[in-house]
């Protein structure tokens, strides 16, 4: 066996500029590749590096091994009997078998198995170098990295996301031999494209770090972010403000450049009566500036662009780049302008030309559905707002066909506020169409208004039945009407806001204005939105950090109303921090899993056999009426408590009779008092659900 030394690696492809978006994927795809290839390869490794730029992806690997340990490859073959003849020579199938695996028929063992003796061949495999390995598997990697769009460029007979211009690759200090794209790999490497165009040598991570900071490149996207951050921040306040965060907009900006400098640009004060949204959209997602605001985060006229120049050039950038925006704004003001021309109602007549999904007609159609189901449940859950929740459904879609929202689709909704607004609407109208989109994302909040829950719970409802209703059903990563999202904001609305209701009411309601769009039945679509639901909810629950065990025994008793759920799940989690709960929950599967099908009538006392069963059903009679008080009352905690003190009577009632008794009057009057005490905690949890630890 070879006595392995390790070794580092490094990559690094230098391209052109890839799209900010495209980098941080590309690299976290090379680690993981690598890591997959090298444990596959048996090589053993170091820690991974991965860092990268709009112009470069880097990885690095440390302590790999230069080589394979040897090995034994064990493969076996046909019985002993077929391998030998009576004389104990190789048959012909024992021959094939070594020919096959290149040994000698004499080399050839004998192993035991399940299906008794086999001849087996043992093969000895020599490691093989990893210099070599990474060779072969290093242009495949690069080849294969899934850009979201890849080109040929000019000659380059491979497609790349971008020109593809030096390759640096090493292993041992010394350079990996192969051909991406018509590049051959090297070891030098090139500064910053404007200040330092040179190419410098590479040795090795360290060198390349050092080599980096010198030609003007911060290689590391995480130091990238707290420069920009820390000296946009430093900016803005020198002019009296502060940044908001938004990490995304410092991700991206972080992979437009390579050496950040910020640069402070001014906008005209007239731009400020615009919507503080409107604003920020022209900003963040179509210059990627970051605004500046005062200290109750309203904006100021000043902006902070991320430059890939040093200080030097700041004028001609800041006069450039306000150059740019100041023609945004234009066209946003125009926009804003020509709308509030209109009433916002006079939109709505033209949803009527605009789909909303070619098998559930126009968005005119769905408006009409939003409206009715609002209606319905602001009257179960807030009736002193339906007024307000009726008008607000009536608009919250009518800025679909305005040119601000053509434009900026973004602003859906938050444009339909203002717009109401500026028509008069009541405040709570404009408050809730600008809110009936949330949460519209993973941290967002819900809508805070009455009545604006209430639409975006129709909205986001009609969506999921309409879509269901139609055959729409997500799998897999396949979600385009985020019906998913959808499902989880109406938990999340119905929580934040305390309401207790039915949700299989609402989907009943919500069903009757889709019954000519129907591909199945009834049964089956609530069943589907029901699967649907139930799976946002148990990812809810689980983010908030309760057992998923204590969670599936809560859902598999139903979903209907979301508080209850959740009550039920904090209450049962508590239940199971008690220093009795293993047995309890022991003790009441043991209930559950006896009873198989329901029995009709009530418990006999007068057939009772032993103390056991007295003691059991007086235990049952005692508790009964409480626990179903409390339950009533939304105590669960209380009630599940109030349950456990059965528990004894329970234990014993196991211990000394015989359920399922020959005599089939005991054997059903057993039965029923077990059904009574499972009807108590059914509604509850189901206790077959928790898992018991053993041992």
């Amino acid at each position: 066996m070879q006595n392995c030394q390790v070794a580092d690696m490094f990559l690094e492809l230098g391209s052109e500029e890839i799209p900010a978006g495209y980098v941080e994927p590309a690299l976290n795809f090379l680690k993981t590749e690598l890591l997959l290839f090298l444990d596959k390869n048996q090589l053993k490794h170091g820690t991974a590096v991965v860092m990268g730029s709009p112009r470069r992806l880097t990885v690095a690997f440390s302590d790999i091994a230069v080589c394979q340990s040897d090995s034994e490859e064990v493969f076996l073959g046909p019985s002993v009997q077929a391998a030998y003849d009576g004389d104990g020579k190789p048959t012909r199938a024992a021959i094939g078998f070594a020919k096959g695996k290149g040994i000698d028929p004499a080399d050839l063992t004998v192993q035991d198995t399940e299906k008794g003796q086999v001849v087996c061949a043992r093969v000895q495999k020599t490691g093989q170098p990893a210099e070599v390995l990474l060779k072969d598997f290093l242009p495949q990697l690069i080849e294969k990295i899934p850009f979201p769009k890849k080109m040929r460029w000019a000659d380059q007979p491979t497609p790349f996301v971008r020109p593809l211009h030096w390759i640096v690759a090493l292993f041992e200090e010394k350079v990996l031999q192969f051909e991406v794209c018509g590049t051959a790999t090297g070891n030098l490497s090139r500064g910053h494209r404007f200040y330092q165009p040179a190419e410098f040598p590479v040795s090795g991570l360290t060198s390349y770090l050092e080599s980096c900071e010198k030609n003007f490149v911060v290689i590391d996207p995480e130091e990238r972010k707290k420069r920009i951050w820390e000296d946009t921040l430093a900016l803005a306040k020198g002019v009296g403000g502060s940044v908001e965060e938004d990490s995304a907009l410092l991700s991206e900006v972080a992979f437009l450049v390579e050496y950040p400098v910020p640069v402070l640009g001014n906008f005209d004060e007239k731009y400020l009566e615009l919507p503080k949204e409107l604003l920020s959209i022209v900003m963040k997602r179509h210059q990627r500036y970051f605004p500046i605001v005062d200290a109750n985060g309203k904006l100021l006229n000043h902006f902070i662009t991320i430059s890939n120049m040093k200080q030097g050039e700041g004028e001609e950038i800041r006069k450039g780049n306000q150059r740019v925006l100041k023609a945004r704004l234009e066209d946003a003001r125009f926009f804003y302008e020509e709308d509030r021309k209109k009433n916002l109602q006079d939109f709505n007549e033209d949803l009527k030309g605009v789909t909303f999904q070619k098998k559930l007609g126009t968005s005119h159609e769905k408006l009409l559905r939003i409206v009715a189901l609002a209606g319905a449940i602001a009257d179960k859950v807030c009736p002193e707002h339906k007024k307000s929740a009726v008008r607000s459904a009536e608009l919250c879609k009518a800025d679909l066909c305005s040119q601000m929202v053509f434009e900026f689709p973004e602003l859906q909704g938050i444009a339909g506020g203002y717009y109401a607004d500026h028509s008069g609407e009541a405040p709570a109208i404009g408050q809730a169409i600008k809110e009936h989109y949330k949460p519209a994302f993973s941290g967002d909040e819900p809508p805070l208004s009455p009545a604006g829950a209430v639409v975006a719970i129709a909205d986001k409802l009609d969506t999921i039945l309409g879509c269901i209703s139609v055959g729409l059903i997500p799998s897999g990563s396949e979600d385009p009407y985020a019906l998913r999202r959808n499902a989880l904001g109406i938990i999340q609305i119905i929580l934040h806001h305390r309401w207790d209701i039915s949700l299989a009411d609402w989907i009943d309601l919500g069903l009757k204005s889709l019954e000519d769009k129907m591909k199945s039945s009834k049964d089956e679509i609530r069943q589907q939105v029901s699967d649907l639901f139930q799976q946002r909810f148990r990812t809810l629950l689980k983010e908030k950090g309760y057992s998923y065990d204590a969670v599936n025994a809560v859902l598999a008793v139903g979903i209907d109303s979301p508080l209850d759920v959740m009550e039920k799940v904090a209450a049962f989690s508590e239940l199971k921090e008690k220093p009795y709960f293993e047995a309890l929950a022991i003790a009441f599967r043991r209930v559950v899993s006896i009873l198989k099908e329901p029995v009709t009538g009530e418990v006999d006392p007068a057939l009772f056999e032993v103390p056991a069963e007295k003691d059991l059903y007086g235990a049952y009679l005692d508790i009964k009426d409480p626990v179903l008080k409390l339950a009533e009352e939304k105590k669960f905690s209380l009630a599940l408590e109030k349950i456990a003190e059965i528990k004894p009577e329970v234990d014993a009632f196991f211990d000394s009779v015989m359920v399922m008794a020959k005599e089939e009057n005991l054997k059903n009057n057993r039965l029923r008092l077990l059904q009574g005490i499972a009807g108590l905690f059914s509604d509850l949890a189901d206790f077959s659900k928790i898992e018991i630890k053993k041992g």
